[in-house]
């Protein structure tokens, strides 16, 4: 988020229970498909045919897949196989192998509403580096889901207690990682958002920052929260494609992400088949089924 995106009016969508509910199997239509890609995940699998298989999974659940013809990208998911950090086209060129490192970032519409996340799945026989930097993203996910339900739960959370819940848990990550003294790079220029009636909506979420900053977090607002990180530089290169982002050092990459639904009470995951109960215990909110 740059000095010009702060100037400028934010136009948020705020959503009703009601329309919640709605984006809620919009998003068990992408977790499902991100359960089946994950089941079929294995070396000598391409990135094309995990393509082919969460497109099956959302047309079946009569959803249409968000990103395919999304400003012309030609796929249903991004496919970013190690240094590929986000937004990697899927192909039958592409063919994973043992110690591969794959996130597969998927969105679903239905009934006009968006469902977005994204997993960082191990292939086979993985480094311990690599497990560590996807079990950090995760776990940094997580910590930015739980900023933002403890913080409309108080009435007093901004947009940016979760940019430092995210920073903070990469940071601790990377302290404890194998051999210690490991410092992830947080991918910048690139981030979390608003979800709803579009897939891409006003605010931008970051993955770092200073607390206490940004608008509040209130009852109806939902986001797409995605750390991207790196076992490297935080740089990076955007392909002649005009779609595939990798490390500018060839680091391995991570990303995951989750869209969550903020309540007077809590958070529900609208994108996690339990709504979050697992990881957000009580914090998350009485309202997800």
């Amino acid at each position: 988020m740059n000095a010009q995106m702060f100037r400028r009016q934010l136009q948020i969508q705020y959503k009703t229970p009601e329309q919640i509910q709605l984006m809620r199997a919009a998003g068990l239509v992408v977790a499902d498909a991100l359960a089946a890609m994950r089941e079929a995940v294995a070396p000598g699998v391409s990135t094309a045919k995990l393509d082919q298989i969460a497109d099956e999974v959302i047309r079946e659940a009569g959803a249409v897949p968000s990103f395919k013809g999304y400003q012309g990208y030609p796929a249903t998911i991004c496919a970013s196989v190690n240094s590929q950090v986000v937004h990697a086209i899927p192909s039958a060129g592409q063919v994973l192998h043992d110690g591969d490192l794959i996130s597969i970032d998927c969105g679903a519409v239905l009934a006009g509403w968006h469902g977005d996340a994204a997993i960082t799945v191990p292939v086979g026989p993985t480094p311990a580096p690599l497990l560590g930097l996807a079990e950090t993203a995760l776990d940094s996910l997580w910590a930015g889901i739980r900023a933002a339900a403890r913080g409309v739960r108080s009435g007093h959370g901004r947009l940016t207690d979760i940019s430092r819940a995210v920073e903070t848990a990469v940071r601790a990550g990377g302290a404890s990682a194998a051999g210690g003294g490991t410092r992830y790079g947080i991918v910048d220029g690139y981030g979390g958002h608003g979800i709803g009636t579009e897939m891409h909506q006003d605010p931008h979420v970051l993955n770092f920052g200073r607390p206490g900053r940004g608008p509040r977090l209130v009852p109806g607002l939902v986001l797409a929260i995605e750390p991207m990180i790196t076992l490297g530089s935080p740089r990076t290169v955007e392909l002649s494609d005009g779609w595939t982002v990798v490390t500018q050092d060839g680091s391995v990459a991570a990303h995951v992400e989750h869209t969550v639904a903020l309540f007077a009470d809590g958070a529900w995951v609208l994108t996690a088949p339990d709504g979050g109960r697992e990881r957000l215990g009580d914090l998350q909110s009485a309202s997800a089924s």
